[in-house]
């Protein structure tokens, strides 16, 4: 059938768009395959539901000529069936290299345009950069968040496209004529990822024959689901472990620990605790799984958690045990 990966396209979209209440439609676009393909389709899915969708083109200003190809980027969405375009420029800075530091420019500056709390942001990201996440999650040894991989749905961003293979995207751009933007970036072998989709994956289709990315995806999501139903049931262990702005540690010693430690995490976030690594969680659950009178436990924020009296509290400075 005559341009079958465009009617693929709108198809997903459309799904994942039925049934969300969404006030404000933005689609976020770096002129690659993968956003325009969905510029398309969410304009066909968006406009017979009765949404305008605007296209969000991101400029890093991390190449020389990235304002040309952000405003080339913009006049294409627009041609796409975007009904406005606007180009956000950032400036890249701060720790964790310069993929960590584009990407929180990124999405701070998609966040910055929306003006409803119901806006929804939709991302271009394919089944196939959700395999490159869970085979970073495996091999930094992050945990299951991480191999869990991405959300289809968190407010305000949403991915209709994890399901789809990065070729139909291209195949959609050709039946389109719309002629993607090849980032530079996406073959420097510098970066990780770049080494990921490019060496590792390759080698892991031709050792396994095949399916090697579809499955990667499937185990995220069969992952996240297991992750759901403990975060659930961690939220229960947190309201009943609850003693004020503390915890009950008899409640939480009782629990088995990846309850436990979810519920910390939660609680620790809630209270203001940034950064927060498996080390610092650990030693946390320490205090309540494997009491042995130690002291409190530094965290970033200048914040300790500390026992005192079968309770968990967090304070300023270190608090006394038991």
């Amino acid at each position: 059938m005559a341009d079958r990966a465009v009617v693929a396209l709108r198809r997903v979209v459309r799904e994942f768009l039925t049934p969300l209440e969404c006030g404000e439609l933005a689609v976020a676009v770096s002129g690659g395959a993968d956003s325009l393909a969905l510029t398309e389709a969410t304009a066909h899915a968006g406009h017979r539901l009765g949404l305008a969708v605007r296209a969000l083109v991101v400029d890093h200003g991390l190449q020389e000529g990235s304002a040309q190809v952000a405003s080339d980027a913009a006049a294409l969405a627009r041609k796409l069936g975007a009904d406005s375009a606007e180009v956000l420029t950032v400036a890249v800075t701060g720790s964790g290299g310069p993929e960590a530091a584009a990407r929180r420019a990124r999405y701070a500056a998609l966040r910055g345009a929306l003006s409803r709390d119901d806006a929804l942001v939709l991302l271009g990201h394919t089944r196939d950069d959700q395999a490159e996440t869970v085979l970073l999650g495996l091999g930094r040894g992050s945990g299951p968040r991480s191999v869990a991989g991405m959300r289809r749905l968190d407010r305000p961003w949403g991915r209709p496209l994890l399901d789809v293979p990065r070729s139909l995207t291209r195949q959609a751009c050709a039946e389109l004529g719309a002629k993607p933007w090849e980032d530079p970036h996406n073959a420097d072998p510098r970066f990780t990822r770049v080494r990921l989709r490019n060496e590792v994956l390759p080698l892991l289709e031709d050792v396994l024959n095949g399916g090697v990315s579809a499955a990667l995806a499937r185990t995220a999501a069969q992952v996240r689901e297991d992750l759901e139903a403990l975060d659930a049931l961690a939220d229960e262990l947190l309201a009943e472990a609850r003693d004020g702005a503390g915890l009950d540690a008899a409640v939480l010693a009782a629990a088995p620990p990846a309850l436990r430690r979810r519920a910390l995490r939660t609680w620790l976030l809630e209270a203001g605790v940034r950064d927060l690594t498996e080390g610092h969680l650990r030693s946390v659950d320490a205090l309540a799984g494997d009491w042995r009178g130690q002291g409190g436990v530094w965290l970033p924020g200048g914040l300790v958690a500390g026992r005192a009296h079968g309770r968990l509290a967090l304070n300023s400075r270190e608090t006394k045990g038991e």
